[in-house]
């Protein structure tokens, strides 16, 4: 299997009048198409720090960071523009909190992205319909976030995640805002379409029953990534 993800001296300082405050350093990571890799630490380690980087959303100070199915882009040097499109192409994201838009339905959240990179509204729209009956929230399709509860919004977002098939799924803190009952669901459910869908996982959490789930463990200590086992569970 070849590199779908490969991170080489990574540094972020954040700078401001006051201070420069080093979040991550000297950090590395390669990530094998297919495989599902969990990172663990600290509150305020860097955890979400670094899936915002790998996301496009905050930039490196100093390292590189390249991604694809030949790690065709490099992060450090892409527009805005390009930017828009590796998120549309190569990526699917999961956050915390569902960030479904209030004022459309179940099924026209997942549809949306599809719709905007250029497919057909009905094939879209076929589309996201299979992948809610996928993630079990179908009978819901027309219900719109404020209708749904925790765990259905989060269903959603998988099924969002996975709409413009992309090769590797970006989860942070995906069951974070849910109770236990709904947190054990949503993790094997995410899991489960992972697996399905042959995507490469990166997933950021405190959740160490979820965690467990991971073929590939990695803690962020001081600034860098050390493998390690994840033993127990609870959070």
């Amino acid at each position: 299997m070849s590199n779908i993800l490969q991170i080489k001296d990574l540094e972020k300082t954040y700078i401001s009048d006051s201070e420069h405050l080093t979040i991550l350093k000297d950090l590395n990571l390669a990530v094998e198409e297919g495989c599902k890799v969990v990172i663990v630490g600290e509150s305020g380690s860097g955890k979400s720090t670094l899936l915002n980087i790998i996301g496009g959303i905050d930039k490196i100070t100093s390292g590189s960071v390249l991604a694809g199915t030949n790690l065709q882009y490099d992060l450090s040097k892409l527009d805005e523009t390009e930017i828009a499109e590796y998120r549309s192409s190569f990526l699917g994201l999961i956050f915390q909190f569902h960030y479904l838009l209030k004022d459309f339905t179940a099924l026209e959240n997942v549809y949306m992205p599809a719709f905007i990179a250029g497919l057909p509204k009905k094939e879209a729209e076929e589309k996201a319909a299979a992948l809610l009956q996928d993630v079990g929230v179908y009978d819901r399709r027309d219900h719109l976030p404020s209708q749904l509860s925790g765990g259905e919004r989060q269903r959603v977002a998988v099924a969002r995640s996975l709409i413009n098939n992309p090769s590797l799924i970006l989860a942070d803190e995906p069951t974070g805002n849910l109770d236990p009952a709904n947190a054990a669901l949503i993790g094997d459910l995410l899991f489960s379409m992972v697996e399905k869908y042959k995507k490469t996982l990166l997933l950021v959490t405190h959740d160490l029953t979820l965690a467990q789930k991971g073929g590939n463990c990695f803690k962020i200590v001081k600034g860098k990534l050390e493998k390690t086992q994840i033993k127990g569970s609870g959070q």
